[in-house]
């Protein structure tokens, strides 16, 4: 199977036939099927067929990840339906996974300045992310999904750290002794905001390429040099491959994808090649 390219194929049928053990990270975030309108995927399953399908995608992915591997698994539901991630976790459970983080990818968050304590700096009510109203006065504003970190034993070690950030009481490096530096675990609460566009996405579904970029980089850069995303969509996980130097493999079926995938990845190397001229110009002066 060849590297740095998306596939168009099904990913059943692409995992098949890659080399066992082959895959580092999976980072992948399928169809949820909750009626999203995509090109060419029918998004209306029943649920029975929903879930067994997300089955098969569990089982031909324990074909190529490898032992110490790490599966991340960007997964939501609606206000109406909240319990589909949690049945396609169980379904992942199921097929032998186990459930090593449940981590909560925070798409808006909403906190008062009285509720900062003494480290508040502002002066005012924080409101920042990606806010969708919701049009009922049942159900609040869905404003995270699951990330479920699944791995074969549950005993893959991470590298916290790289995607760790500042103590803000300061008194804790080396008050604890594993605070040795000015660095602590994020912990499984992520804010990643969508990048800020203008244009109508031309995905419905799309994740930023910060969450896979959050992943790969939590499994360890040292211990990762492929990467899979089953659903590549439109390449959010390819361009976060590239940025940190690792090789990727993606599958689409959706050729109008595929295409755009394509596009952000010959953009994104020109992006990075014309920089590294910028470099050496500015190395030589």
């Amino acid at each position: 199977m060849k590297r740095n390219t998306v596939h168009g194929m099904d990913c059943l049928d692409g995992m098949v036939e890659m080399e066992a053990g082959l895959v580092d990270v999976i980072v992948t975030s399928p169809p949820y099927n909750i009626g999203k309108a995509y090109s060419t995927y029918d998004d209306t399953l029943t649920r029975a067929e929903y879930i067994s399908w997300m089955g098969d995608v569990a089982g031909a992915s324990l074909h190529v990840l490898s032992d110490r591997g790490s599966f991340f698994l960007n997964i939501g539901g609606t206000p109406k339906d909240p319990w589909i991630p949690i049945d396609v976790a169980m379904e992942f459970r199921k097929k032998g996974y186990i459930l090593q983080n449940m981590i909560h990818w925070i798409k808006s968050i909403a906190i008062p300045q009285s509720d900062m304590g003494s480290y508040a700096s502002n002066t005012c009510d924080i409101a920042v992310g990606h806010y969708k109203p919701v049009n009922s006065r049942r159900f609040h504003h869905d404003c995270h999904e699951f990330i479920f970190h699944f791995t074969k034993k549950g005993d893959v070690l991470l590298d916290k750290l790289a995607i760790g950030v500042p103590y803000q009481d300061k008194s804790n490096i080396g008050r604890w002794k594993q605070a040795k530096e000015d660095r602590r675990d994020r912990g499984n609460t992520w804010f990643i905001p969508y990048e800020t566009i203008q244009e109508k996405r031309p995905h419905p579904a799309v994740f930023p390429v910060g969450l896979p970029t959050l992943c790969i980089r939590d499994h360890g850069l040292d211990r990762c040099s492929l990467v899979l995303d089953p659903f590549m969509g439109i390449g959010s996980t390819a361009i976060a491959c590239i940025r940190l130097g690792i090789d990727y493999i993606g599958f689409e079926i959706d050729s109008s994808y595929r295409a755009i995938a394509e596009e952000r990845i010959r953009d994104e190397k020109t992006l990075i090649q014309s920089k590294k001229q910028q470099l050496r110009l500015f190395e030589d002066e």
